[in-house]
């Protein structure tokens, strides 16, 4: 199991939800963490209770549907100097339930296109050399189980076109210390999933951080949240690499 005291994670999405959840799990842990929204005045709670264990954090802001706004957040951090070792790419949207589906407008695309993969990607493809070049480095991506739905089309499509680009891009890092995993949360109880949703966000843990801790140089994997709740992250680890198998070798 990885160590992560020490190492810096960005985790987008930060401000509630599982992201939230996230950066107390790996807080908690001893890693040191960025702590992204679109507004940094958001993050005040989060970034209080992340500093209350004694690890280094700070806010940054970016709007994902804003691909400048991307852009100008990757160059701040490098500006700051900090080195990301993990990046938990959490931030995500789902603009409408389309009841009409047929009527479903190009911007559902183009928004959740920009929020859920183009976004994503280019943050992993800012610190992916970085990584490469220092041999350490894991990002897990959030995807979405829903399949046969039409009336979310646009976040459907968008979350499936991550899963092709993780998974093609990870068969580059195979094998080596660079982990690029996938993550599905489940449907939970937070402002994307709705009220209505039958999970707690605390039911997502510990899957949706696995694949920053895991350690036998598979990537490509996904890893569904809602097998593991419950579980200590000690038992998930171990499940998780007997029983996951990989897209490129088993």
């Amino acid at each position: 199991m990885v160590n992560v005291k020490g190492k810096w994670a960005l985790i987008t999405g930060a401000s509630k939800g599982i992201g939230y959840l996230t950066a107390l799990f790996m807080a908690e842990r001893g890693c040191n963490i960025v702590l992204h929204s679109r507004d940094e005045a958001h993050c005040e709670e989060i970034l209080s209770k992340v500093l209350a264990f004694g690890v280094k954090a700070y806010t940054i802001a970016a709007d994902l549907n804003d691909l400048e706004s991307v852009q100008n957040m990757l160059s701040a951090i490098d500006e700051k100097g900090t080195e990301i070792d993990i990046i938990f790419n959490n931030a995500g949207v789902q603009v409408a339930y389309r009841d009409n589906y047929i009527e479903t407008p190009v911007s559902d695309y183009e928004t959740s296109f920009r929020i859920n993969t183009i976004a994503p990607m280019m943050i992993c493809y800012h610190f992916l050399p970085k990584m490469a070049a220092k041999g350490f480095g894991r990002i897990v991506n959030t995807t979405s189980g829903i399949t046969l739905d039409p009336q979310q089309a646009g976040y459907s499509a968008s979350k499936a076109a991550l899963d092709k680009v993780t998974i093609d891009l990870g068969s580059k890092y195979d094998g080596t210390d660079v982990i690029i995993s996938l993550t599905d949360p489940g449907w939970c109880r937070t402002d994307l999933g709705g009220p209505n949703a039958p999970n707690a966000p605390e039911s997502a843990l510990p899957g949706v951080v696995i694949g920053a801790f895991i350690d036998d140089k598979k990537s490509g994997r996904l890893f569904t949240a809602p097998l593991y709740s419950q579980m200590s992250l000690e038992s998930a680890l171990k499940f998780a690499q007997n029983n996951i198998n990989s897209p490129y070798n088993g």
